[in-house]
């Protein structure tokens, strides 16, 4: 019998070694996928639920300023927290442009292009642009001893607030605390906790402020300690304004005692600060307080608050062992075993070097007259 006739068997035999090798290590990273990340990573035996919450805010602190303007005037959290609450969030007044004694009447405009005048035939009756103060009335007035602008109907004296206190008028708000009531509920598996953990004590509570490294789950902040873990400088913030984020997880394994379900807090600006983009900066809006006059006149003082609105936000996922998304998974897994076959042949048939072998044992080509042949 030919020698070459012995050859083909030892080649066959080489190639299914390899494909078993092959196939047994697709099966291997299959388990090892399954295990590892679906089940101990992912913990896919669990039923999930996410957070429900409700946040409320208390602020405390009082400072002492004294200006020409207002004199030496002490300011409580009834001054600087504007509105007293907010859903998920405060704002805390920082800075602030003060227009005092205004009353509705006759008064020239803040002079820019569209203001600046040198007779009446330069302003139009009942004009309002969209920087108004008010109505023009159609006449040119003095503004000052070398500006004439269009006199408006408006609250006089207009707000000039093209000067921003520097630094900012209420520095010490840096100190001011918040305290944060957070409770959250898993509808799911109906859990429901608070981040005033049990183990608190009143005594605690009352002396406690947050620290990443002491005080981990002191619900207590300090405005400044807040900015600086979000890598901004205070200071420099307060005279703008901005928005903070102070975010609270709860991710709870409830596999796990519950005292192990602890909230997590986290610290980002918000607003976009780039210093190349120095347009409408920070974070500011206006409110007056009314008064009326013995004589029956009404009069406000408007004020223009810069400040630090801190948004509350409150995410996380519970997960507990369930016995159907346990079966899903294994199923799933068992049914990734499948996969190795095919990957093993696409392997063996595109990417090896001998490839053509394996092809000849797993194809069987028939030519034409056996076709014929089996067919008759």
């Amino acid at each position: 019998m030919p020698t070459t006739h012995y050859d083909t068997p030892r080649i066959v035999l080489i190639r299914s070694r390899k494909v078993g090798l092959i196939n047994r290590a697709v099966q291997l990273a299959i388990l090892a996928y399954v295990i590892g990340w679906v089940f101990l990573w992912e913990k896919g035996y669990q039923e999930t639920d996410s957070v429900v919450s409700s946040v409320t805010t208390k602020v405390k602190g009082v400072t002492v300023t004294n200006t020409s303007t207002l004199g030496t005037r002490i300011w409580d959290v009834a001054d600087y927290v504007i509105p007293p609450q907010e859903k998920n969030a405060v704002f805390i007044m920082t800075n602030m442009i003060f227009t005092l004694n205004q009353s509705q009447g006759h008064c020239p405009e803040l002079p820019d292009d569209n203001t600046e005048c040198n007779n009446n035939s330069s302003c139009v009756p009942g004009y309002v642009s969209t920087h108004s103060n008010g109505i023009q009335t159609g006449a040119c007035i003095p503004y000052n001893s070398s500006i004439k602008t269009c006199e408006v109907f408006a609250w006089c004296p207009v707000e000039d607030d093209n000067h921003i206190p520097k630094p900012a008028f209420l520095q010490a708000a840096e100190n001011f605390t918040i305290l944060v009531k957070n409770n959250i509920w898993y509808p799911k598996f109906n859990f429901s906790k608070r981040n005033i953990l049990p183990t608190f004590s009143s005594t605690y509570l009352k002396n406690c402020i947050y620290d990443a490294q002491t005080d981990p789950f002191c619900p207590i902040f300090r405005l400044g300690k807040i900015v600086e873990a979000a890598g901004q400088n205070f200071q420099e913030m307060a005279v703008e304004g901005g928005v903070m984020g102070l975010q609270i997880n709860w991710d709870c394994n409830l596999d796990r005692a519950a005292s192990h379900c602890v909230p997590r807090y986290s610290f980002r600006r918000l607003d976009n600060k780039d210093s190349a983009n120095t347009v409408s900066p920070g974070y500011n809006f206006r409110f007056a307080k009314y008064y009326k006059e013995s004589s029956g006149i009404e009069t406000r003082t408007l004020i223009k608050a810069y400040g630090i609105r801190l948004d509350i936000i409150v995410f996380g996922k519970a997960g507990k062992f369930d016995v159907i998304p346990t079966m899903i998974n294994i199923g799933s897994g068992l049914a990734l075993f499948g996969v190795a076959t095919v990957l093993c042949d696409i392997v063996v048939l595109y990417c090896m070097k001998k490839r053509y072998y394996y092809r000849e044992k797993k194809y069987k080509y028939v030519e034409d007259y056996e076709l014929v042949g089996l067919l008759g």
